[in-house]
């Protein structure tokens, strides 16, 4: 089952790849360069996604990262209203 999500996913990407490459310009460089990275960032999740379902997504990782920061901030405000 795991393999034919990453067929299609494979299938969608070189889908994509085919039908909007042509349509940039030679001179498109930055616009080639972002579709290419957008891509392959978007297929490697897509891909991560098939083997590891339970992976936390971003909003957990930005809770992690301004957990802190926020009790910080409840620490602060709590001493100047006290």
């Amino acid at each position: 089952m795991d393999w034919a999500a990453v067929l299609g996913i494979a299938a969608v990407l070189v889908i994509m790849v085919r039908y909007e490459w042509p349509q940039l310009k030679p001179q498109m460089k930055r616009e080639k360069t972002a579709f290419a990275v957008l891509t392959a960032v978007g297929g490697a999740l897509a891909l991560l996604l098939v083997f590891y379902p339970e992976m936390p997504g971003p909003t957990q990782g930005l809770d992690a990262l301004y957990k802190p920061l926020v009790k910080w901030m409840d620490h602060f405000t709590e001493k100047r209203s006290g």
